[in-house]
């Protein structure tokens, strides 16, 4: 038991370092960038504007005045839960994007590059590898984008605070006493389980195309699932058999596909949040109706048929080494 931890272990930093640019550098990157971004538009006077009890306040014009009205700065504190989602939204954006296509190559690339027999000449199992990359995909590119994204939401509020501060508004106590500071990051990453039950049969779709295509992995990867597609509506339509064309491509081809897009379960459980005319998603309601969708059987229907392709990945690793 030991030493498959260990062998996971190091296919796990092999992983990272053989994709450090896309696993690690890649969130870092656009973090700094955005962080780069409000930096200037603060120093610069630009009127960046944060939304507080459902009302947009401008940084420049209305700061003080709407701060000087009773409970604004409490309301300010409790909003760093919705401020966590929101100016991490394009990291997460960018995760679904990062394992996509790390999954497309995870497999192919090894038969590619012909290091496949170095490998196997390890003494190391195709199933401990094929795990190792489905791994990387739903457990440590999400973790590393979370911390950047949580990196970069402190960030952002700090420099909030701070010009505030020079607009003669002190806003630091009332958030360091907050306890909604604190806890937002932890709620984040108890959406963690969800997105890797979610994401499981995109992960095992690519990470099987991965392990059997010849060449042009992406082609085969959207092209076979949206050529299903296109036959089963083209079917329907000429022999009039009247299928429900939308419950397959809501519930197969999007399944496959969208999966490893952070939220993509709320494609089929409505966040009960966002119910009503006043709906707001902080981290408190990210977390609640996120774990609210694994009563879907979907998500349950589509984690079994993601690890069924994950096995058949390692079968034809085992089986397939030329390219």
């Amino acid at each position: 038991m030991k030493s498959n931890l260990t062998t996971m272990q190091w296919l796990l930093r092999r992983e990272v370092w053989e994709h450090k640019g896309m696993v690690m550098w890649a969130p870092a990157v656009v973090a700094l960038i955005i962080t780069a971004l409000v930096l200037g538009g603060l120093l610069m006077g630009h009127n960046l504007t944060v939304t507080l009890d459902g009302q947009a306040v401008h940084m420049k014009d209305h700061l003080v005045e709407h701060m000087l009205r009773p409970g604004a700065k409490q309301e300010f504190a409790r909003a760093a839960s919705e401020l966590y989602v929101a100016i991490g939204a394009p990291l997460y954006l960018e995760l679904g994007i990062l394992v996509f296509f790390y999954c497309l190559g995870a497999l192919y690339d090894d038969r590619r590059d012909r290091s496949l027999l170095f490998w196997k000449s390890l003494p190391v199992s195709d199933s401990m590898t094929v795990l190792s990359k489905a791994a990387v995909a739903l457990l440590v590119t999400p973790v590393i984008t979370m911390l950047a994204a949580t990196a970069l939401s402190l960030a952002v509020i700090l420099l909030v605070c701070t010009a505030a501060t020079f607009q003669g508004i002190q806003l630091f106590g009332t958030l360091f006493t907050t306890s909604e500071f604190y806890l937002a990051p932890l709620r984040m990453a108890g959406v963690l389980p969800v997105y890797m039950l979610w994401a499981l049969p995109t992960v095992g779709w690519l990470l099987l195309v991965s392990s059997w295509a010849r060449s042009k992995v992406f082609l085969w990867a959207v092209g076979v699932p949206l050529g299903a597609g296109v036959l089963v509506a083209w079917t329907n339509k000429i022999f009039a058999l009247d299928w429900n064309i939308g419950w397959f491509f809501h519930n197969i081809l999007a399944r496959l596909l969208t999966g490893v897009a952070p939220g993509s379960w709320f494609m089929y459980v409505r966040p009960a949040s966002l119910h009503g005319d006043e709906g707001r998603l902080g981290a408190t309601e990210l977390l609640a109706d996120s774990w609210m969708s694994l009563s879907s059987p979907v998500a349950w229907i589509g984690a079994a048929a993601g690890i069924a392709m994950i096995a058949g990945a390692v079968w034809m690793r085992r089986n397939r080494e030329e390219i």
